[in-house]
């Protein structure tokens, strides 16, 4: 029993570590790098300090979480790690996890979870056969649930930025229009909103800076963002400076384009409502109207006949 409690407790600490330690870790990693440019020749005896200061969890848990991240990389495979390099992109990468890291918070999922599971069988009193049952539910769970959770992610990501691109192509067209170029409008642009679109253009921009031409900044946003509206607004934008067409005219067009597309999937959307709503009046609303109605009739209607 003792080493049950002991496996959850490592459980619960990896698992908190692996989705908040790991983004902190990296906060402070980019923090530490800043201040190498401003401070230098640190005291040996104020490191010193600062070691003994350091919390349990970077003393302890923090380097035997990298040395178990560096066993598990190296038994991963190349195509594997691509792939769901590939998936945390669309993602817009959760918790900064990268592959190995997510693959081990999956692990750490698919043994804590049956244990969990023991530990509530084993509480509860029930019988062995239906704790293992309870078991195997919660390790289907473990199996299920990443994947599960990156696949809602990138719909939910996809949907909002179906919801953002007009309001955004809108506010490119008229930086346009007041006669910036296209990276200076699309930079005013990412300063002035917030989003999904908006953070895919801000990496863009920094690629561009980096010295990639634009037509691959832009068409790398396909391969972050799995949105129709988008990659067709990336070609219509490569298309137009490939061949010299007047970019305000493609963006006025493709708004246009992404409005109506909006439209048509409201009235869509509210002619399936009543089917959707047909359901739930058979089967819950109607039952409970005809007991209302009809009960006290039925009631008298059997008093009348058994008298």
């Amino acid at each position: 029993m003792l080493a049950l409690y002991g496996s959850f407790f490592i459980f619960t600490t990896l698992l908190t570590y692996a989705l908040i330690g790991i983004p902190a870790q990296r906060k402070e990693h980019i923090r530490k790098r800043i201040e190498a440019y401003f401070v230098s020749n640190t005291p040996s005896n104020q490191t010193d300090m600062e070691e003994q200061q350091a919390s349990f969890f970077k003393r302890v848990i923090q380097p035997f979480w990298i040395s178990l991240k560096r066993k598990y990389a190296k038994s991963l495979e190349k195509e594997e790690a691509s792939k769901l390099e590939h998936l945390l992109l669309k993602a817009g990468q959760p918790f900064g996890l990268s592959p190995v890291e997510f693959k081990m918070v999956k692990l750490i999922l698919m043994v804590g979870l049956p244990l969990y599971g023991l530990l509530i069988g084993l509480l509860t009193g029930i019988q062995t056969k239906y704790i293992l049952l309870i078991m195997i539910f919660f390790l289907g769970l473990a199996i299920l649930l990443p994947k599960q959770y990156l696949k809602q992610r990138i719909q939910k990501r996809n949907k909002l930025a179906g919801k953002e691109l007009p309001d955004v192509l809108d506010l490119l067209t008229i930086s346009l229009e007041a006669g910036l170029g296209f990276d200076s409008a699309l930079s005013q642009v990412v300063s002035k909103k917030k989003g999904e679109v908006i953070k895919e253009f801000k990496i863009a921009l920094e690629e561009m800076r980096l010295g990639k031409t634009r037509k691959e900044a832009l068409s790398a946003i396909n391969d972050r963002l799995d949105s129709e509206e988008m990659r067709s607004l990336v070609y219509n934008v490569v298309q137009a400076e490939k061949l010299g067409i007047g970019m305000v005219s493609v963006l006025r067009v493709q708004t246009e384009d992404l409005r109506e597309q909006r439209r048509q999937k409201a009235e869509e959307a509210a002619m399936k409502a009543p089917i959707k709503m047909m359901f739930p009046l058979v089967l819950f609303i109607f039952p409970t109207l005809f007991i209302v109605l009809l009960g006290p009739a039925i009631l008298q209607i059997i008093e009348a006949f058994t008298q």
